[in-house]
């Protein structure tokens, strides 16, 4: 199978991209990404939800999603068949709009390219440590100048993940990320509801505002930068490929679809969609 090109999937033309990554595991990833999802669709925007990840969290998360809420269409990047092609199992459908993908964790080098092309927004969760702030500058460094990913087109937004506040973790990741001229999109809380929304299928902004309240204001940054990317043009140099790639990263193996999952159709979403999406 070629794997190149991996990403060019059937799909609406005007379909706008949403990237999570950050090769180190335990960022955050796939929280970010599912809640990304959620956001998304709970306005009223068609949206999928791409797990290339292993693991499969995000492919958990729409297994637990309830019937009643607003569909996410599921595409279990990593799931193997042979009764389909790679491409037909890639498909995303025609009314959605935007796809979120949750990359793997030990995404290489050499495939940010792929992943990174064409997106609007990249958003890169870090836990405020000393060993994450080092491995985010080498995923950094490797953006700037391997994937080409410019700082002034503003498509790279870092989200700091599982935040106190004054706390010294905190404050150099601030410093770094300030040396680099990169924006911090937002702090997300070291919060329990991000774990009971991931056990209830649902995303942080489905939550009650009684319960959830500060972590649903702490998203606000976050979602007013992405719904300011969606609405900006691609330029040549976001569609840049500076050579071949490849993005498939997943093993071999059909067990990694959790049973029952909702990664191959459509359920029609609860009240009405709207078809274009936010700053569109």
């Amino acid at each position: 199978m070629n794997r190149t090109m991996l990403l060019s999937f059937p799909c609406h033309p005007d379909l706008k991209r949403i990237v999570v990554l950050n090769p180190k595991g335990g960022s955050g990833k796939s929280t970010l990404a599912t809640n990304l999802a959620g956001f998304l669709t709970s306005s009223g925007y068609p949206s999928a939800l791409m797990d290339f990840d292993p693991q499969g969290s995000a492919m958990r998360w729409l297994q637990n999603r309830p019937a009643a809420r607003p569909e996410v269409f599921g595409v279990n990047a990593c799931r193997r068949g042979n009764s389909m092609t790679r491409s037909f199992q890639l498909q995303i459908p025609q009314h959605i709009r935007y796809v979120v993908i949750d990359t793997p964790a030990a995404l290489q080098v050499q495939d940010l390219v792929e992943f990174t092309r064409g997106a609007h927004a990249i958003f890169v969760p870090v836990l405020p440590s000393d060993i994450d702030i080092h491995a985010a500058a080498r995923l950094m460094a490797d953006l700037l100048i391997v994937a080409k990913v410019s700082r002034r087109m503003g498509r790279l937004g870092v989200v700091a993940n599982r935040v106190r506040d004054n706390t010294l973790g905190y404050r150099k990741l601030k410093r770094f990320l300030d040396r680099l001229s990169i924006a911090m999109t937002g702090n997300l809380r070291d919060s329990q509801n991000y774990i009971h929304a991931a056990d209830q299928g649902i995303s942080i902004h489905e939550m009650q505002p009684s319960r959830a309240g500060k972590d649903i204001e702490s998203w606000k940054p976050i979602t007013a930068w992405l719904e300011a990317r969606l609405g900006t043009r691609l330029t040549p140099r976001d569609l840049y490929q500076p050579n071949s790639v490849s993005a498939d990263r997943c093993p071999r193996t059909s067990s990694l679809a959790p049973a029952g999952a909702r990664s191959g159709g459509v359920r029609p979403a609860s009240g009405p969609a709207r078809s274009s999406g936010p700053a569109a």
